[in-house]
This record gives C-alpha cells, sequence and structure tokens, in this order.
C-alpha cells in the first residue's frame, strides 16, 4: 500500500488534497453556475509518448513545455490542457486544479447526452499509455483518491467513473485496453 493512499484528506473549505503534491495549473477556470463535480474520467498520458518519469506532462499542464526537446512537443506546446490530478507511475500524487474548479481535460466531450464533461468532471490522469500496463501502485493511488473525494465531496458520493475514451470515443482511445477496469472496482470495493 502507498504511502499516499493513507495520507489522503480534503483541506477544509477547499478542493485541495493534502497528501498530494501541488503544483497549480493556469488551465482552469470557475465551474458554470450550477454545476458541480459528478463524474470522474481516467485519462492515460506519456510525454513523450510512451516515455515515462521525465518532466512533460507537468510542463504540458503548466504552460511551461519546450517545443524545442522532442518533436512532439512541437506539435502539442500551444495547448492549454490540465487535468485535476496526475498519478505517476510510482504512485505520486500530484494535484493540479482544486476539485471545485474546471481543470480544462475532457474537451469535446458527453456523458449520457451531457455536453462538456469538464464543467461537471474530475479529470484524473495516470501516467501510462493505451497498451503499457498500469502500475499496481497506481490502481491504489487512483482507489484511494476516489474513495477520498466521494467521501468529502457529496456530489461525487455515487459518481460514475469512465475513461476518457467513453467520453469522447471519435476522438481518444484513453485510458486504453492496458487499464484494468476490474482491478479499479475490485479495489473500491
Amino acid at each position: 500500500m502507498s504511502s499516499v493512499t493513507s495520507s489522503l484528506s480534503l483541506l477544509p473549505g477547499s478542493g485541495l488534497l493534502t497528501g498530494a503534491r501541488q503544483l497549480s495549473s493556469p488551465n482552469c477556470d470557475d465551474r458554470p453556475p450550477g454545476s458541480v463535480p459528478e463524474l470522474f474520467v481516467i485519462h492515460g498520458i506519456s510525454l513523450p509518448p510512451r516515455d515515462f518519469g521525465g518532466p512533460g506532462i507537468e510542463q504540458l499542464f503548466t504552460n511551461s513545455l519546450n517545443p524545442k526537446e522532442h518533436p512532439y512537443y512541437a506539435e502539442i506546446s500551444g495547448l492549454t490542457v490540465s487535468s485535476h490530478f496526475l498519478i505517476r507511475r510510482h504512485g505520486e500524487l500530484v494535484q493540479f486544479v482544486d476539485v471545485f474548479q474546471r481543470a480544462w481535460h475532457a474537451g469535446v466531450s458527453a456523458h449520457e447526452g451531457r455536453e462538456r464533461c469538464n464543467d461537471f468532471a474530475v479529470g484524473i490522469e495516470l501516467e501510462g499509455a493505451d497498451d503499457v500496463a498500469y502500475e499496481p501502485v497506481q490502481y491504489e493511488v487512483l482507489a484511494s483518491l476516489i474513495t477520498t473525494l466521494r467521501n468529502n465531496v457529496p456530489t461525487l458520493e455515487l459518481a460514475p467513473i469512465v475513461g476518457h475514451s467513453e467520453i469522447s470515443p471519435e476522438r481518444k482511445t484513453d485510458p486504453g485496453p492496458a487499464f484494468s477496469w476490474a482491478i479499479l472496482n475490485r479495489l473500491l470495493g
């Protein structure tokens, strides 16, 4: 069990978690009036693609990606995106956006006929690739994160958990076939 999984709690009066490294992203704003977090969206990301452990993801989410550092970075350096959370391969949890704010992670999307999932979703990125098995500690941290948020944010208590591919099927494939929904469901009980 990761030390992160036993130390997560929501700071009173905020959507920030203790036990997560805080790294603020400018790629967020207020949720629209009447919108609250009520959906979890699981993503998979690696920068450069299929390369793990580097600073690329954090640089992308903080608008500091150097387009000259890698050919792929030149293609994406102008994007203004971020999730609420990132779970690294070794289990580190990083928070970029307050849960009660809108992070820009889903893009064009819909869940059960409701469009603009960023308005009502919490985005959680796992460092990985569609066809590379995710690490056991990532599932542990993910389950702990979801449980902590469900226990502390009433609108997330019964929130569905979906993959990015489910809300943007024409554009996205993540978290991909390597992600085990069975493992996550078992850990969530």
